[in-house]
């Protein structure tokens, strides 16, 4: 009995599968899948210093999804700030890049999202004993990008935790300047997402500790334009395949992503 479940829920997950490549529309069919990339959020998506291709989990995640739906995934590098505006031109056809579901992303774009991550405090470990709880860290310097949403997450934080003695934000310009500045000691502590903490402390051994639990939870997404519907549900399917078939988990647990998996596919689940 056990035996024939198993079989009757494979049948049904190939014919669920088989449905929604069906659904993908006959250009991309026809030319693959024009996907946008920023090559510069290792382990979600860098270039092999080796070789110079492209590699990571996103570039992984994104290829299993074309070989699921019998298309061809199409990598076009670009630049952050060219990711929407491209998507609403239709200079490519998704996003999956790392790419946060905010609301306010969700006017030009729908989100599949598929991982659940959070900004971490972190410091040098040769201070370790300084910050054993987070709020050691009030009243210190605390760096972020500024070209995320951490800085309203470290503000929101402090205010609730800190009182009289508030963490002073440092903007940088992305994470690698962060870990620059605490490095150099420019800055107390650093904050960015635990999905890339694990990836950075084992090219740097015994450089940085992170200090206490991710301080808010958000979503990354895979983005589609607003009203592509077929594709967004072909792109679901699949998704759902390598959830059901143990790809996703694997992919997960490769690059150290574990803690980060999601359940079941969200749309648009970003606040």
């Amino acid at each position: 009995m056990k035996l024939k479940s198993i079989i009757l829920a494979a049948v049904a997950s190939a014919a669920a599968l088989g449905a929604a490549a069906a659904e993908v529309p006959a250009d991309i069919r026809q030319n693959g899948l024009r996907i946008a990339v920023v090559p510069n959020y290792p382990p979600m998506e860098f270039k092999d210093p080796a070789t110079a291709t492209l590699t990571g989990f996103d570039v992984e995640l994104g290829e299993a999804l074309a070989k699921k739906l019998g298309i061809k995934a199409v990598w076009q590098e670009t630049s952050f700030d060219q990711l929407m505006p491209g998507l609403a031109t239709q200079r490519f056809d998704i996003i999956l890049t790392g790419m946060t579901d905010y609301k306010s992303r969700q006017e030009t774009a729908t989100f599949i999202d598929y991982l659940r991550s959070g900004p971490r405090f972190f410091v040098q470990a040769s201070r370790a004993a300084e910050f054993k709880e987070p709020t050691a860290l009030c009243g210190k310097k605390v760096g972020a990008s500024r070209r995320t949403m951490f800085p309203k997450d470290i503000a929101a934080w402090s205010e609730k935790n800190c009182g009289a003695t508030p963490i002073e934000f440092v903007g940088t310009e992305g994470s690698a300047d962060a870990r620059t500045q605490l490095k150099q000691g420019r800055i107390d502590a650093a904050v960015q997402g635990n999905e890339t903490l694990p990836y950075i402390m084992d090219l740097e051994p015994n450089t940085y500790v992170p200090v206490g639990t991710p301080i808010a939870f958000q979503y990354t997404g895979l983005a589609t334009p607003a009203k592509a519907e077929e594709l967004r549900e072909a792109l679901r399917g699949a998704l759902e395949a390598l959830i059901a078939d143990g790809s996703y988990k694997a992919l997960l647990s490769k690059w150290k992503l574990g803690d980060n998996a999601i359940e079941k596919v969200l749309i648009n689940a970003g606040q």
